[in-house]
């Protein structure tokens, strides 16, 4: 980068500092990050800023805190540290590498459920490929380009997205075992419920409970289907849960809602299928997800 006020030209060392005191926050941790000693860290800091001509950190109780400068170079650096991997895993493998950063979008239950099973089944086979996960439920990170990647539980995807379809998923309603053997005998509107609270109005399980059992009132409500699963296995109430999340500790009172199941989507933007990271990663989850019964 060429700065025309100073003529100064930042260089590799530069931006690797700058890294090191954003992620650290402070002169000592920036230091055990570069292996140097604290005063390096001071006078090169120092350093830079007079050849830049320009203030990199305000120094306050917290530590030192980028201004927007620094932010930009340490992004800079960021992408410049991930290149370099990608070459030194290159030169390490004799071909070509998948490098870069995808960003992906799922719901808690599906990440836990569905999704990390199948990244630890590919993931270390693509060193220098970057994954940036977060937990939503809706697809308006894929519109405001958020995200590269969804996983979504819905009947009907946005006709803006491409994709694929993974498979159906059903729901049935679960007990922790000793809440099952406590209760057995009783109807299911005497239980305790757990549920999802308002941020999940459509979802099939609430549309189920809407249509069979009117007259429940939920005992909990929680802000995640993980939640309302974790829940259940601590012997709290019932609720109706997806299949993926059927497992130790949770005993089904009857066959999969009919009528009420959805399916799992693979989805991305059209302008992502031009991305090699993004297809690469699209094509692994689109083998490596497995439904039960898939």
């Amino acid at each position: 980068m060429f700065n025309a006020a100073t003529h100064y030209r930042i260089d590799y060392p530069d931006l690797s500092l700058i890294l090191a005191l954003v992620r650290g926050g402070t002169l000592a941790r920036a230091a055990a990050l570069l292996r140097v000693d604290v005063s390096t860290v001071f006078r090169a800091v120092r350093r830079l800023e007079a050849a830049l001509g320009q203030t990199l950190f305000e120094k306050s109780r917290a530590g030192y805190l980028p201004t927007g400068l620094a932010s930009n170079l340490a992004q800079q650096a960021e992408r410049a540290e991930q290149a370099l991997e990608a070459a030194r895993v290159g030169v390490e493998q004799g071909g070509e590498v998948i490098s870069g950063t995808v960003r992906l979008t799922c719901t808690d239950s599906v990440l836990q459920g569905l999704l990390l099973p199948a990244l630890a089944q590919f993931m270390p086979q693509y060193p220098a490929l970057t994954l940036e996960l977060s937990t939503s439920n809706d697809f308006a990170n894929l519109s405001r380009r958020d995200a590269d990647i969804a996983l979504r539980l819905t009947r009907t995807p946005p006709e803006h997205l491409v994709g694929r379809c993974l498979g159906a998923v059903t729901y049935q309603v679960c007990a922790s075992p000793a809440y099952a053997r406590l209760h057995e005998g009783r109807a299911l509107a005497d239980l305790a419920w757990i549920g999802p609270d308002d941020f999940l109005p459509d979802h099939p399980t609430v549309a189920w409970r809407r249509e069979h059992l009117p007259g429940v009132r939920l005992s909990y409500r929680c802000n995640s289907m993980l939640s309302v699963t974790e829940l259940v296995r601590a012997g709290l109430g019932v609720a109706a849960l997806p299949d993926f999340l059927l497992g130790d500790g949770l005993h089904p009172l009857g066959p999969a809602l009919a009528g009420h199941d959805t399916a799992l989507w693979l989805l991305t933007r059209p302008d992502c299928r031009a991305l090699r990271s993004v297809v690469t990663l699209f094509d692994e989850l689109g083998r490596q997800v497995q439904l039960p019964g898939r």
